[in-house]
């Protein structure tokens, strides 16, 4: 993936080339005229994105200094801590300006110490995280106890528990225990988030239908995989999208499926799903996510974004649009906070 500054050059250049090409030519070529305007449009158009702020409502942190993570360990590119400094130098430039950070399924012995690492990433002023997603059990009877010691806090905004591990099986989330949890989630003026299979997205509309006053945040365009040859496997994931895209009280995030695609991928390789997700939870109801470092199994940072804003471009979002997506919506979905950080 070229670096967004070259492509601005490039656009700039092949823009006055067309313009010289054009005097030259005379007023009888009319088309490339035509042809000279449409590239200074979409110049312009990467120069307005280039401006816009981002608030990543995924972002992963881990210090395996300081935390046990069972599924990380001897992975080949995810077996290392990644720290506020790593994030910082991958988002370098993007004009990051807010982050909430998402749990990374530590060991449950050690949940209160994650809430309480982020809590304090969230009050100093060398990051830009206002919030946090923290793991959580709500299958537990113990889940009401831990959760609600962070009632009223201005930085923990919601609890994710990953849905598609080996140990959870299909309707897990339905058990009457979990969701009584979640329920008491929207009690706490807290979200919840679905991350699950692709095809059990059905399982979390049943959910959020015995869940109203609880808002739902779906992962990662609810795990579809780009690469998906299988047309009833991928209706399965569509009629899932709509199902749970029927319901006010949930949003999408924009993220997370370039790790199912090739890894010479193209921005074009995603477009399907992405378009097709945020067409279906609409302008006002999807929002930007990083996944990093998890999506540098095939992205970095900076490629994932460069990728999702061609996407758009191509759609003819509109700049407001896109602002809600790459910001406004996070803000209001998670009632983030101003920060000065440096």
């Amino acid at each position: 993936m070229p670096n967004p500054s070259n492509r601005r050059d490039f656009l700039r250049m092949s823009a006055a080339g067309a313009a010289a090409a054009a005097l030259s030519a005379g007023p009888s070529s009319p088309a490339i005229a035509v042809q000279n305007q449409d590239q200074q449009k979409k110049d312009q158009t990467v120069d307005s994105q280039a401006s816009l702020p981002i608030v990543d409502t995924h972002e992963h942190l881990w210090d395996l200094t300081k935390f046990n993570l069972p599924w990380a360990k001897g992975h080949p590119k995810l077996g290392r801590s990644f720290v506020t400094k790593d994030y910082l130098e991958a988002t370098q430039g993007l004009n990051v300006v807010k982050s909430v950070y998402m749990e990374v399924d530590v060991d449950p012995a050690q949940q209160v110490q994650e809430a309480e690492y982020v809590i304090d990433l969230c009050q100093r002023n060398d990051n830009p995280m206002v919030g946090a997603v923290i793991s959580g059990r709500p299958a537990t009877p113990e889940f009401a106890a831990y959760i609600t010691k962070y009632k009223g806090s201005p930085w923990i905004k919601g609890v994710r528990q990953v849905l598609h591990g080996t140990n959870d099986p299909a309707g897990f989330c339905l058990g009457p225990q979990f969701v009584k949890s979640v329920h008491l989630l929207g009690d706490l003026g807290m979200s919840f988030d679905l991350c699950l299979r692709s095809g059990e997205l059905m399982d979390g509309a049943k959910l959020v239908a015995q869940c109203p006053r609880t808002r739902f945040v779906v992962d990662h365009c609810g795990n579809g995989n780009v690469q998906e040859t299988d047309a009833k496997k991928r209706q399965l994931w569509m009629d899932g999208m709509k199902a749970l895209a029927q319901h006010d009280n949930v949003v999408c995030k924009i993220s997370g499926i370039v790790v199912t695609a090739k890894e010479d991928w193209k921005a074009t390789d995603l477009e399907p799903n992405m378009r097709f997700s945020m067409e279906t939870f609409g302008p006002d109801r999807r929002m930007f996510a990083g996944d990093w470092p998890v999506c540098t199994l095939r992205a970095s940072f900076r490629q994932w974004v460069t990728a999702l804003k061609e996407i758009v471009r191509n759609m003819n979002m509109s700049l407001a649009d896109q602002k809600k997506l790459f910001h406004d919506n996070a803000v209001k979905f998670h009632s983030l906070k101003d920060k000065q950080w440096s």
